[in-house]
Order: C-alpha cells, then structure tokens, then sequence
C-alpha cells in the first residue's frame, strides 16, 4: 500500500531562483579563488577564521584586482564603506563659520537673492541667531509658493488683452513678503557630533530629511551635514553643473611665500612647503591651519599681524574678522629692525647735579643793589 501523499506535497515547486540565499551567521560564500586566497594568507600569517569584514579588508589589502575581480573603483568604494564606521559627524560636517542660513523674517525677494549667491538648494533657518534654528527652506518649496500666488485664471474673451506666459503673473508674488509667513519652513535634524556618520546615513533614509544639524552639548551650533556630505566620504567629491573649481587652498608666490586659505588642512600645507613647517604641540588636537595659528599664539590674531613661527617661518594675517583669521601669508622670517620711540632715536638721561639754591648760582645775576661783597 503506497503512503498517502502529505497535501503540503502536492504543490507545484517552486522557482527559488530569485530568492535571497540564505547566509548563517560568520559564513560567506565566496569564489573558489578567494576561499584559496583567504586560506594561503591565513596559513601564512597564522590567522583564524574572522568576521566577513575582517576577511575583505585582508582581502583588499593584500590581493591585486585581477586575484579578486574588483575594479581598482570597487576596491576604494570597498575600503571607504569599511572605514566609514569610523567616521564620525565632526569629522565630515561643514563648520559653523561657514553655514549660509537666513533669518526666519527675511523678505522672499532677499531670499531669492541668497539662493542665487551660495548655490544651494537648501538653506538653514534661525530666528535671532544660528544658536536658535528653526528649520530649513528648500528652493523647490519656495518656487512652488511662488507659482501658486502667480497663476491666474484665464479671463473671459471679452475682457482678454494678453494671456501672461504659461498662465503666470509674478507681479502677483509678494516678495516683501516675510519668510515665516510664507509657511514653507521644513523640519530639520539635530545631531552630536560624536555620531557615527553611517548612522546619520540610515537615518536621513527612513526621515527622508537630508540635512542635520551638529550641536554640542549645550545646544549650540557647531556645524551642518548634508546627505551629499556622508555620501562622498564613499564616492569621492560629487561636482554638479554649478560646482565650479575651487582654487586650491595654498599657493607658491614668486617670492618664494605662500598664500594660504586658514581652512587649509596642515597635511596639504606641510606637503607643500616641507618637513621644515612642523607645528609641535600646537598642530597636534587641530586640523587647519588657522586652528594651529590660534592655538600657536593662544588668541585670535587681527589682521595685519606678524607672528613668529613655527621654525624658521612666520605667518601674516592677511584677512580676518571678529570671529576667524581667513586669509594668510607664510614665509621664512625677516630679520626687523628694533621699533624706536617716534622722535627717531633713544634719548639718554642726563647724570643728576647737586640742587642749588637760586642764589647761590654764580652764573645768576646779582639782585639790585647788592654789591656782591661784604664791607
């Protein structure tokens, strides 16, 4: 008698051709070159069997790309998404200094402006200061505001003189208009500066809110990031149609000077002028020049300021404000004559004679009458 066949059975099979395969935890299915590859350099070093990220990063380090059939682009978008967990906020954010934010009463005229001027897309919104944002304002959401207040409805055939281009009237937009009125101000991220990058990653993908801003511990600004920040630490730099060239931060003079941006990195300005601009103590907790500049003389220097150093160099402050140097000159020192009082030379001090008595001076004239003897 033939087993009765179980109902489950009698499916159709089923084509698990496109399904996921299945992956127990530690395991990963590789080509049988890299299962050979993993197992010499193991052999070799005397390594255990690891993580699945442990066992690419030994991969990407010691094979060539015809041994694991990565392109020499895989191999460095490899190694950035294993080192990207490092990467914290601070380390890819855009400083404080250097936000392009509007306040939240700014006309839409002069917002129109400050989009044309920084090139974003996006730009941050405060009330009194960068201290108390309120959120965002995307161009998209202000250019749709701004068609809605213009579309007019078609006249009557009787009244029509000219139908205004693609049924627009921007004389009807007011641009006096203040931005908090016009109710197109967007929510905005908050984060540490300690976060991880490619947590901020995952989350501006569930929030769908890709710009965030770094505050520290008492609430204040540090800086921003923006989705396109985290993104290029992976892909390298992404330039659109309105990225122009940056010119590079540190220049050779013909002199033999340097003119040098204070955000410049000190790893470019070192490559640049050589070993002999070593920073010390001062360059170790900073990574711009500027930051070394004010740690080095323990202020912030004005511009048109000399300071000495480091080593045989001097720095010029070129341009700064109340809030940062910007513009620097760097060059071995001068020898300088020493500063002398305004009237040109050094007066000396006569040596101090005796005080006498008005009379008794025998330069000074006899009074009237005196004979200057004694009968």
């Amino acid at each position: 008698m033939a087993p009765e066949e179980d109902p489950s059975d009698s499916r159709p099979p089923q084509d698990n051709r496109n399904l996921p395969v299945t992956v127990h935890n530690g395991e990963v299915l590789r080509p049988v070159s890299e299962r050979w590859l993993m197992r010499a350099i193991r052999s070799l070093f005397g390594w255990k069997a690891g993580s699945v990220r442990a066992d690419l990063q030994v991969v990407l380090d010691a094979s060539t790309s015809d041994e694991t059939s990565f392109t020499p682009v895989e191999r460095t978008m490899l190694r950035n998404i294993l080192g990207l967990h490092e990467r914290r906020i601070a380390d890819v954010m855009v400083h404080r200094a250097d936000i392009v934010a509007v306040k939240r009463d700014i006309p839409l005229g002069e917002l129109i402006h400050v989009f044309e001027s920084a090139a974003h897309s996006r730009l941050v919104v405060y009330d009194e200061n960068l201290d108390d944002p309120e959120g965002i304002v995307h161009i998209r959401d202000l250019l749709a505001f701004m068609a809605v207040r213009a579309r007019t409805a078609l006249p009557s055939k009787a009244k029509r003189k000219k139908t205004p281009p693609a049924g627009l009237d921007l004389r009807a937009v007011d641009l006096a208009l203040p931005l908090s009125e016009a109710n197109i101000t967007r929510k905005l991220l908050y984060v540490p500066p300690s976060m991880p990058a490619i947590d901020l990653l995952a989350q501006m993908q569930a929030t769908r809110i890709h710009l965030a801003l770094v505050v520290d511990e008492y609430g204040g600004t540090d800086g921003l990031v923006s989705i396109e920040d985290i993104v290029e630490q992976i892909v390298g730099e992404i330039d659109d149609e309105h990225d122009g060239d940056e010119p590079p931060s540190i220049v050779r003079q013909a002199d033999n000077s340097f003119i040098a941006d204070a955000r410049a990195s000190l790893e470019d300005v070192r490559a640049m002028i050589g070993d002999a601009f070593e920073t010390g103590e001062a360059g170790e907790d900073v990574d711009t020049l500027g930051g070394f500049l004010v740690t080095h003389v323990g202020r912030l220097p004005v511009r048109g300021e000399v300071i000495s150093g480091p080593g045989p160099f001097e720095i010029e402050v070129l341009d700064a404000d109340p809030r940062r140097v910007k513009r620097l000159r760097i060059g071995l020192r001068k020898e300088r004559p020493a500063v002398r009082p305004r009237d040109g030379r050094r007066r000396e001090a006569a040596p101090d004679a005796p005080s006498q008595p008005p009379g008794d001076d025998p330069a000074s004239p006899s009074p009237p009458g005196d004979g200057g003897e004694t009968p």
